[in-house]
């Protein structure tokens, strides 16, 4: 008799494809806020309006970048 392996396989493989979905996340999410914050403060001294555009942005990266990861994680 032949031992069937690609039921076990396939479901390891399943598995796997869901952990790669989800390692990244946090990693995204850092970088999406850090590089909203990182563009406020250019504008903020481009404009000369410290801190308004750094705080706004940094709300807008957090927001973005949580909508992403629930976004993610819900489907």
């Amino acid at each position: 008799m032949k031992s069937d392996t690609n039921g076990g396989d396939k479901k390891d493989d399943n598995s796997n494809s869901h952990l790669m979905n989800y390692l990244g996340l946090g990693t995204q999410l850092a970088v999406t806020v850090t590089a909203m914050a990182f563009l406020g403060l250019w504008l903020d001294k481009r404009f000369n309006t410290e801190p308004i555009l750094t705080v706004i942005f940094s709300f807008i990266g957090i927001t973005a970048g949580l909508y992403n990861f629930i976004k993610t994680v819900l489907k």
